[in-house]
């Protein structure tokens, strides 16, 4: 298994030759008026022929009608069934919708979804589009859990404990967003993840391996773009398993020893 950092929450993954992208951004700007600090790791242009593609919400950072224009309509665009019918209405005809709690098979990879804590609403009056999912993918000889946008919870990490470790496993790769939450915004971490939760859901999910992202791409309103991942480092030094935390810069591969 390798994984590829592009930006944000743009990942390559490619599992047992099966290549899947997330949440495709590739914008030059977040919202039209924040600018993007750090080019795409990988040029949309310059990507390798994709099997899937996977939507966790509809927000912005995470859903760019762009990115979706420059990439192929061959292939399955799998998201919430809310904002699978909102990108069918669109012209997105390789929409499919996936719901908490099924599953997908993705040539030899089996892709399972479930419910996030974040109110994924494109424009906050649009609660019908709510929905976010997390993402399990499970290729047999290796897993990943990429977790979109979410709060740490009592259960978020219940999708890789039912589908892998419940089977003897244990969970290769977590992928969680990390993110910066001032102290004047306590309501933050109701849908979000901070530094500190990121490692806590890596201790939940027992995962092998922890790759951060949601850092070094967007510069946002109530932080820098790198504001996250500074924290993240100071925690790490003292962590018991900081040498499993595994900070890739845009542009950079891990690939999972062994597999």
């Amino acid at each position: 298994m390798r994984i590829t950092y592009i930006g944000h929450a743009t990942l390559l993954l490619e599992l047992e030759g099966v290549r899947v992208l997330t949440d495709p951004n590739f914008d030059p700007k977040l919202g039209r008026f924040l600018p993007r600090v750090s080019p795409p790791g990988i040029a949309v242009e310059r990507l390798p022929k994709l099997d899937a593609m996977l939507l966790t919400h509809a927000h912005a950072d995470h859903l760019s009608f762009a990115s979706l224009d420059a990439l192929p309509r061959d292939i399955p665009l799998y998201a919430p069934p809310s904002v699978e019918r909102w990108l069918r209405r669109l012209g997105y005809t390789h929409a499919v919708p996936l719901a908490p709690g099924a599953e997908a098979r993705v040539r030899g990879v089996t892709v399972y979804a479930e419910a996030a804590r974040h109110v994924g609403a494109r424009y906050g009056v649009d609660r019908w589009r709510a929905e976010a999912n997390i993402y399990l993918l499970d290729a047999g000889h290796a897993t990943t859990l990429f977790a979109g946008d979410t709060a740490l919870t009592a259960d978020t990490h219940r999708l890789a404990e039912e589908r892998v470790a419940a089977a003897g496993r244990q969970l290769d790769v977590a992928m969680l967003p990390i993110g910066h939450a001032p102290w004047w915004k306590p309501g933050f971490r109701r849908g979000h993840l901070t530094s500190a939760d990121a490692l806590t859901l890596f201790e939940r999910l027992k995962a092998r391996y922890l790759i951060p992202y949601h850092w070094g791409t967007f510069d946002h309103v109530t932080a820098s773009a790198y504001d996250a991942i500074t924290r993240l480092r100071t925690l790490v030094d003292a962590h018991a398993r900081g040498a499993d935390v595994k900070i890739i810069e845009p542009g950079e591969t891990f690939a999972l020893p062994g597999v």
